[in-house]
Formats: C-alpha cells, structure tokens, sequence
C-alpha cells in the first residue's frame, strides 16, 4: 500500500554499525557497562540538571574514565567475520578491547570496539581477533604444526568515531529501482 518494503535486524545493524550509532546491550550499558559519554555522546549528558539522578555516580566514572568506542573498518575484503567480544589488539600485541558490533558491506568489514582510550585514534592500525566460532587447534604459535588451523587476526583501521557526510561508503541498497 506504501511501497515500503520490510527491512530486518540486519539492515538496522548495518546502517548503524557503518555509522558508528549504539545500540542498547552492545554499546550502552551491556556487559561492558558504557556510560553514554563512552560511547561518544556526551553532548546529550546534562550535568547541570538538578533532576539528574546518576549525576555523581557519571561524574565519578568520568575522571576515571580510561576507555572509549571507536569506529573501524577492516584494511581488506573477504576478511573472517567479527562477533562481540572478540579481542582487539595494537601492533605490538598487546590487547586494548573488544569488538562490540560488526558487519560486512560489500565484503569489508566495519565495526564497533571499545578500546583503552589512548589506542582511540583516527588512522591507527588495530587487529581484531576473530576467535568467536573460529575452529583452532588451541596450541600456542610455538607448537603449530604443519595442518594445524590457528586464528589470522583482520588488520583493521580506525575512523572518525560518527559517519562524516564527506566520507564515501558503497551504497547498500540503490533505492532508485524501487521508485514508483
């Protein structure tokens, strides 16, 4: 009757996922417990409203605050596919968070992860270790043996936290073949 057509989980999640948005459970709140300032929206966070009831406990957590959310996209097409929780590590190794979402656009990887907020910047190198579902022999690097399956990590690079008008992205779904 409208000409709308249903759109699933899947497309919400790859629109908000491409443009850095949270969603409730993996980028707010959830198991990892990101406040909204975390999570890049501590412009709607009114710490001067006298009805404010979370005001000190947000206050406390904010000078202590040593974590944020970046917005990444993998380095290369056809990468093994992330989940939440998976590790993300810097280039020496040493892991600096957690994937929160992912999705795959046209083949490339972009994603959500909550790292230590001195990794947090724009153009920097991460790895993300696919390790959620992934088949491994579970033996240490050393004792890999010819056959043995290990997990590769997806080099991936880190974008300005929220979607950029200016920046190009592929276009999901050309809506111009569904106009009337």
């Amino acid at each position: 009757k409208w000409g709308v057509k249903p759109a699933g989980l899947g497309a919400r999640d790859s629109l908000r996922t491409e443009a850095g948005l949270p969603l409730y459970g993996h980028e707010l709140a959830g198991p990892l417990n990101i406040m909204p300032i975390e999570a890049g929206y501590g412009f709607v966070v009114r710490f001067h409203k006298p009805w404010f009831i979370g005001r000190e406990a947000m206050m406390r957590n904010e000078e202590t605050r040593t974590m944020e959310l970046v917005r990444f996209r993998a380095a290369s097409k056809g990468t093994r596919m992330l989940s939440l929780g998976d590790p993300v590590c810097d280039q020496r190794g040493q892991v600096i968070g957690r994937v929160t979402s992912s999705v795959a656009v046209d083949g490339v990887q972009y994603g959500i992860a909550y790292v230590r907020s001195k990794s947090a910047k724009e153009g920097l190198r991460i790895l993300c270790y696919p390790v959620s579902g992934a088949r491994s022999s579970g033996k240490p690097p050393a004792e890999l043996e010819p056959g043995d399956r290990t997990v590769i990590p997806v080099e991936c690079v880190i974008l300005p936290r929220f979607l950029r008008k200016e920046e190009e992205y592929p276009v999901i779904v050309d809506w111009s073949k569904y106009a009337d």
